[in-house]
């Protein structure tokens, strides 16, 4: 899934051939109304950036809701009311019990709203677990990426620059068809993913930043007494 922040980026995406859904990236949508990443956007910012993108497309949008912004369930009850239906949640490495309730309470605000809704619940066992012997790392996505299967879950999300045996693993623990990881610079190509049984692949900030790195070359470039880079589209 290609991660937009905008309703053209939105657009634009959805009308490549091959496109079925969409998803929203937070970093990104925080970055481009001037705040920094880890939910110092206020949520009725975020809730009404992921309805102007549900609202620019007739795919399904899934919103990078960060952890819910103090109250996940009725966050993802507002992010339904504008048109989302699916999200990810972060456990940010809270005691799993309490990580488990979070992940209950959106599945229950999607059934409450009588919507099929498709929770990418992650878990920052990798992210945040950095110090930490590698295999108890994996010992604790594992866990975790199982109990928020078992309360209704689609997928456990685990971010990271993961390896080959890694992503087995994973895939052995949490069950295949039921990982879902990102994709940053040095990780595996989606075809050895999808061959190791993971079901969804997103890329975060990571597609922000390749444009934005077009934009600052391209400026860089007509400073220096260039031109607009050849074959660029009026996509906009």
């Amino acid at each position: 899934m290609i991660n937009v922040w905008d309703a053209i980026t939105a657009r634009v995406i959805a009308d490549l051939p091959g496109t079925t859904a969409l998803a929203t990236a937070s970093h990104s949508i925080a970055a481009s109304l001037g705040y920094e990443d880890g939910e110092n956007i206020p949520v009725d910012l975020m809730i009404e950036a992921v309805g102007r993108i549900a609202s620019a497309t007739e795919l399904p949008v899934s919103a990078d809701l960060e952890a819910g912004y103090g109250n996940p369930g009725e966050t993802v009850r507002r992010a339904i009311g504008v048109g989302i239906v699916g999200a990810n949640i972060e456990d940010q490495m809270r005691p799993l019990a309490d990580a488990v309730e979070q992940m209950r309470s959106v599945v229950q605000a999607g059934q409450a709203e009588g919507v099929d809704f498709v929770l990418n619940a992650r878990t920052d066992a990798f992210l945040k677990g950095q110090d930490r012997d590698p295999s108890d790392v994996l010992a604790d996505a594992v866990e975790r990426g199982r109990a928020f299967i078992d309360v209704g879950a689609a997928c456990a999300f685990v971010p990271g620059r993961l390896d080959e045996p890694t992503v087995r693993a994973l895939v052995e623990g949490i069950g295949r068809n039921r990982v879902s990881v990102i994709n940053v610079p040095g990780s595996l190509a989606p075809s050895k993913l999808q061959e190791l049984g993971v079901a969804r692949i997103s890329y975060g900030p990571w597609t922000q930043r390749v444009a934005l790195t077009a934009l600052a070359d391209a400026a860089e470039q007509i400073m220096n007494d260039g031109a607009l880079p050849e074959g660029t589209r009026p996509l906009n």
